[in-house]
């Protein structure tokens, strides 16, 4: 464990040398991608910070017990800093965990209602809510890429854009099917229904992920389409891709200019594109995606929203909140936290 955190000050300070030279400030592409690679260390290095000064103040605590009128004293701070390592060493395990390559991405997420009809359109629409909710709380951008709003109200489909600071490491956990139990809108008599709809959420795909070559992709413009009313557009200005080789069709109509539409529908595509190749990789290691939440079969029901009696389980770990309003409203936090922690406790076990 040293070792590495001797190896994570080296580059830390190394790094830090790197953005000070001139030739690097000038060139902004690659402060930026130093600047990403210290601040991806900078938990370890300053957690080894702390660790060199408990580890001194204790051998330093040693030598005050010999002191006959400091050993009382320095037997108190020797307690006290042991404890204090205990702790930071638990933490420094973690934070020297395997880290998701993904995990400092933006993603793109879709919901699409699936068993109940219009229920659970309209649960997609308020699952999309809660995410757009703790977005706003997380300090992160929404952006629709893609939508088919449902007469009832909600979503057949909605596929949205979420950017900012770490956003897949708390938003992986959050692929499959979620199942409502509540009384529909559409209920004459009072019975509770059981409705899903399923989000699948894949990192966005950069160019150094996913070359995309366009001669294999076909491109069809045509007129928007919706629900009615004056939001519908009148021009050709939709845009459907095909990527031929996988068969994958991504559609955007978002957009009145043709040219943004054709962007995000780019976007999209290399992201499926990036998460059908992850996909691949992990059916590959076998096993291993068994053991990882968040990774596992997308048609997994991974949770249960049951309004009656205000509460949500999440069936992978087990874990069961009374508070479903205050999820509902974007306090999904414990959790997400919930998740990471198990999923922290599983690679530390080796699984």
């Amino acid at each position: 464990m040293i070792e590495r955190l001797q190896n994570i000050e080296k580059k830390y300070n190394e790094l830090t040398e790197e953005l000070m030279k001139p030739e690097v400030l000038s060139d902004i592409k690659k402060t930026l991608s130093l600047t990403k690679e210290q601040a991806s260390l900078k938990d370890a290095y300053e957690a080894y910070q702390k660790y060199k000064k408990i580890t001194n103040d204790i051998e330093e605590a040693k030598e005050m017990i010999k002191d006959p009128e400091m050993s009382e004293f320095a037997r108190e701070e020797l307690e006290e800093n042991e404890k204090k390592l205990e702790e930071l060493t638990s933490q420094i395990e973690i934070l020297l965990l395997p880290k998701d390559p993904n995990d400092d991405k933006n993603v793109i997420v879709e919901i699409r209602g699936a068993a109940g009809g219009d229920e659970g359109n309209i649960f997609a629409g308020d699952l999309f809510d809660m995410y757009k909710k703790l977005a706003e709380k997380e300090g992160w951008t929404v952006e629709i890429m893609e939508e088919e709003k449902s007469e009832a109200g909600g979503y057949s489909l909605i596929s949205f854009m979420v950017k900012g600071n770490n956003v897949y490491s708390k938003l992986k956990y959050e692929s499959g099917a979620h199942r409502v139990q509540r009384v529909p809108v559409t209920e004459t008599q009072g019975r509770v229904h059981t409705s899903t709809a399923t989000v699948l959420v894949m990192p966005e795909a950069e160019e150094v992920d996913f070359d995309l070559d366009m001669n294999e992709v076909r491109i069809d413009i045509t007129r928007s389409s919706g629900c009615g009313g004056q939001g519908v557009n009148t021009t050709d200005s939709a845009v459907r891709l095909t990527h031929i080789p996988t068969g994958l069709v991504v559609y955007s109509q978002t957009e009145r200019s043709q040219i943004k539409n054709k962007e995000k529908a780019i976007k999209i595509l290399k992201t499926r594109l990036y998460d059908l190749k992850m996909q691949e990789r992990e059916k590959e290691l076998g096993e291993e995606r068994k053991s990882k939440i968040g990774t596992g079969d997308r048609s997994e029901k991974i949770r249960t929203y049951n309004y009656p009696q205000n509460r949500v389980t999440d069936h992978r770990i087990g874990f069961t909140l009374n508070t479903l309003d205050r999820i509902m409203d974007g306090d999904i936090d414990k959790v997400i936290d919930a998740l990471i922690t198990e999923d922290q406790n599983r690679k530390l076990r080796g699984e």
